[in-house]
């Protein structure tokens, strides 16, 4: 496949690594220099210097023969743009968009994306896709991670196991005899900085980090076997009114379970209009590293605290004095990758990397075969693909344990119909299933060749 991605930053960057290291045809364009000297020296790629918008640069990145164009350039406008010339001009067939305004994102104006207005075929939304990672942080706490899958039936969490966890020096092949009617299975174990893919025989120990997909019915009781609380949160502090603390409150005010949320936002006029919009948070004006402010906005008091400004020091620093106040959780935007490792140090329970959920979103709409959803894990180290088995499908009608899937491959649930299904070996894998798969990075190609769709599909 041949692929044009406009824009060289991290997130370009990041689906241009995906991209070539899947033996795709790629061109990253960016007017910046230096940042497509980056991407020509560390990756298997293509590069031009130029405003992505402009025809004779997209004809230089080969946009008349390329199958598909990603615009992911900081300008709403210059994405907009790219993609009107590569539609009009250039006929690419398929075009997807990062569009940051929550203006383009309104439903009333839904109709602008048709093809013969601006042509985009998928828009991005950024902030909300932020939005809904923080909002998935906090339903449940005490995960590192979490996400979403089989149109929420089935949930992929992140913990951090402790010494007291019950379940440590535990073989995996036995949680399933100790919890036999729990649905949840161990997909990721990250030890000593190292991801991997469990054996039944591996056995779990303290301060691992392991990923396991669950049934939502079942998530309570899968945070208590591996030793969470699952207490939920009754009282959330949000540093940053911007688009996404705004939409993160709004969305806790519609919730039935009353959550009181309180607002802190540094600019006059952004602490305004969100004050406008929400009918029954309160939004305070003031730097959200007061210690006074904190304290008014009841921080030492709050269940958690949520920073999300546009600044990675401003958060990191509000959660750090938020629990140290007293209050129980600290989750915050970070977009520098860097700073991760610091945040277990600095005692901050989770973290949102925007440009990770910008890239899965993206990811979701160019992988192969009946793709429904994709998650990416950690920095690219691992994907969580979720699709549906087509009859042309390798695996159809094949037991788990015969489908051929490498090591590094585990499915970590299946529906089938509207019934989701713990998976064994000896699960046979149907037309018309969907199934989540945890796929190391390096496998992800063997994976997407086992779902491929035959040529008449297309």
């Amino acid at each position: 496949m041949k692929v044009i991605i406009c824009g060289a930053g991290q997130v370009g960057w990041q689906i241009a690594r995906h991209l070539s290291g899947e033996k795709n045809d790629v061109t990253v364009v960016d007017n910046n220099p230096d940042l497509v000297r980056r991407a020509t020296d560390t990756l298997d790629v293509q590069g031009i210097a130029g405003f992505a918008s402009y025809p004779d640069v997209l004809e230089q990145a080969g946009a008349r023969d390329a199958d598909m164009i990603i615009a992911a350039t900081y300008s709403d406008e210059v994405n907009m743009i790219t993609c009107q010339v590569a539609h009009s001009v250039f006929s690419v067939p398929r075009k997807i968009a990062r569009l940051r305004s929550q203006s383009y994102h309104t439903a009333i104006y839904s109709d602008l994306y048709r093809r013969d207005h601006v042509p985009i075929d998928v828009v991005i939304s950024p902030e909300r896709e932020v939005a809904e990672a923080a909002l998935r942080r906090l339903a449940a706490p005490s995960a590192f991670d979490t996400q979403g899958f089989m149109d929420g039936r089935a949930q992929l969490i992140g913990i951090a196991l402790d010494q007291d966890c019950p379940v440590i020096n535990t073989p995996l092949r036995q949680l399933t005899d100790l919890f036999s009617t729990l649905r949840a299975i161990v997909v990721g174990i990250r030890r000593d900085g190292r991801l991997f893919v469990p054996e039944p025989g591996d056995q779990l120990f303290p301060d691992d980090q392991v990923y396991v997909f669950c049934d939502s019915h079942d998530l309570n009781r899968t945070l208590e076997i591996f030793g969470k609380s699952t207490r939920k949160k009754e009282r959330v502090v949000i540093v940053g009114g911007g688009n996404v603390g705004l939409a993160v409150a709004k969305a806790l005010e519609k919730r039935i379970d009353r959550i009181r949320a309180r607002v802190i936002e540094r600019d006059r006029q952004t602490a305004e209009n969100a004050a406008d919009a929400l009918d029954r948070t309160i939004v305070l004006n003031g730097d959200g590293l007061s210690m006074e402010l904190l304290t008014e906005a009841g921080a030492d008091r709050a269940d958690a605290i949520l920073a999300v400004t546009d600044d990675d020091k401003t958060n990191i620093l509000a959660a750090v004095r938020a629990k140290s106040m007293g209050c129980e959780m600290a989750i915050c935007l970070v977009n520098d990758p860097t700073l991760v490792p610091l945040l277990a140090d600095l005692d901050i329970d989770a973290h949102i990397n925007p440009r990770s959920t910008t890239v899965s979103s993206i990811l979701r709409h160019i992988r192969h075969g009946r793709v429904r959803g994709v998650y990416s894990i950690g920095d690219a180290e691992a994907e969580v693909i979720e699709a549906q088995v087509l009859s042309t499908s390798p695996i159809a009608g094949q037991q788990i344990r015969d489908t051929g899937f490498p090591e590094g491959v585990l499915i970590g649930a299946v529906m089938k119909g509207d019934k989701l299904v713990k998976p064994t070996g000896s699960t046979r894998i149907e037309e018309g299933d969907i199934i989540a798969i945890f796929s190391m990075a390096a496998e992800v190609p063997e994976v997407e060749r086992l779902l491929q769709v035959s040529i008449d599909f297309f």
